[in-house]
């Protein structure tokens, strides 16, 4: 059995390289570095709003990574945009939520990063709390630019995402916004602030959202997590 496919979904935005200038669907390397050093075979999925092409991708994938990314529309969960609340892509979310669709009818493995947990809540039918200094009242979760903020993230014991990565560790977070119900999932980590860091389905089944960047450090527990769990899926197939 060949190593699995682990689909990750991709940004898409004006980019520049060589002498080119133009819209582009791109992808920090780090996930698909992260994802083959964990044993996977990383493949991009750039937005497509074909009918029926999520459920086409999902039957050819071990495991799917929710990307991080730009804020989601908040008209998806049934809210006003905060003045912070900008720029969101209508085709990614549509995309996103299409994959968790086709995802959970196949039982495929899926982790969310940053965005890609606050989709996960959302197509759950969950809420966000759209800016988060305005609940603790700093900005270290998002210090901003390209930096990211350091956070110290506690986890549930006896849950996937204790096994994976411990009872505490330092994670890296840039996200100015979080999930603040998210049906059907359990709350398993949290910062010291209260701020929720992950999310998991129970059950036997890989589904697990972390509001942190495990792609950017050594932290491997997570994507090695996925892995393995897509592997256990293909080998069902």
């Amino acid at each position: 059995m060949g190593a699995p496919i682990i689909g990750l979904t991709t940004y898409r935005e004006d980019a520049a390289w060589g002498v080119w200038q133009q819209r582009a669907d791109l992808l920090p390397t780090q996930y698909a570095d992260a994802v083959e050093a964990t044993g996977g075979v990383p493949l991009l999925l750039p937005p497509v709003g074909q009918t029926g092409a999520a459920d086409a991708v999902v039957a050819r994938l071990d495991g799917l990574v929710i990307s991080g990314g730009a804020d989601v529309d908040p008209t998806r969960y049934a809210d006003a945009p905060h003045p912070r609340t900008a720029a969101w892509r209508p085709d990614r979310d549509a995309w996103e939520v299409a994959l968790l669709d086709a995802a959970e009818a196949a039982s495929l493995p899926v982790l969310g990063v940053c965005r890609g947990m606050q989709v996960m809540a959302v197509h759950a039918g969950g809420v966000l709390d759209q800016h988060v200094p305005d609940l603790v009242h700093h900005e270290r979760h998002s210090p901003g630019g390209d930096a990211f903020g350091e956070t110290e993230v506690v986890t549930l014991a006896e849950t996937r995402v204790a096994s994976l990565v411990g009872d505490r560790l330092t994670v890296n977070c840039h996200h100015h916004q979080s999930v603040r119900t998210h049906p059907g999932y359990d709350a398993v980590a949290r910062a010291a602030d209260g701020t929720l860091e992950a999310i998991e389905s129970s059950g036997d089944r890989f589904c697990v959202g972390v509001q942190w960047h495990p792609e950017t450090a050594a932290d491997v527990g997570l994507l090695a997590g996925l892995v393995r769990a897509a592997a256990a899926y293909a080998g069902t197939r």
